[in-house]
């Protein structure tokens, strides 16, 4: 009889602490997925509010370019008016810009296409010349070569990154780029009699800039 007392006492302690492990156990886990959670909720949160602030930002950038564009220039020039000279270390050269591609312009020097944005703002600022005047060597030019252009806004160092060979009505040459871009343009193959059908291109990146 005592001994199966101390049967039953042994067993009501083996069941005793098999429940409190279990109560313990639970408690453990129900805080730690607690804690999980809400790490989990606030690092949701953080990101979330971050991703706005970006966005924001993002949203703001026109605006912020525009200030950049007025500041550059708050008098912008007139067609047929000189505004700058471009140099060419490569060929040694330095060469008047005037605002405007019409003949009047490309007859004195580098023409300006009037519809693109002015040396130095964000976006793609488009220069033409002729073959056989002021581009007679332009050829020579190529990628990782140096274009320098000077206005009354400052100097500002593009380098070439690409060259392209286009027909002469690809209007690719003039659409807007994501960030300050110089293309220079004059008229391909170099030796062609008469009217030449292709366009020579230089596209380069602005990579630096000295203000007036």
């Amino acid at each position: 009889m005592a001994q199966l007392k101390r049967s039953n006492r042994t067993k009501r302690l083996i069941l005793l602490s098999l429940a409190v492990c279990f109560i313990v156990g639970g408690l453990w886990f129900s805080t730690t997925n607690a804690y999980t959670f809400a790490k989990g909720y606030f690092l949701y949160k953080l990101n979330d509010s971050t991703q706005e602030v970006i966005h924001k930002k993002a949203v703001a950038q026109p605006e912020n370019v525009t200030d950049k564009k007025e500041e550059l220039y708050p008098v912008r020039p007139k067609i047929g008016e000189e505004m700058g000279e471009l140099m060419i270390p490569k060929l040694d050269a330095t060469l008047p810009i005037f605002h405007g591609t019409n003949e009047e312009e490309l007859e004195k020097g580098v023409g300006h296409f009037a519809g693109s944005v002015l040396p130095g703002e964000h976006d793609n600022s488009v220069l033409s010349g002729h073959r056989d005047t002021v581009f007679r060597k332009l050829g020579d030019v190529g990628v990782g070569d140096e274009l320098v252009v000077r206005t009354s806004a400052g100097e500002f160092l593009y380098k070439v990154h690409k060259v392209r060979i286009v027909d002469a009505d690809d209007r690719t040459v003039i659409v807007p780029k994501p960030r300050a871009t110089l293309t220079v343009s004059t008229c391909y193959p170099f030796t062609f009699i008469g009217s030449a059908p292709e366009r020579y291109i230089l596209v380069a990146h602005l990579v630096s800039q000295k203000s007036a």
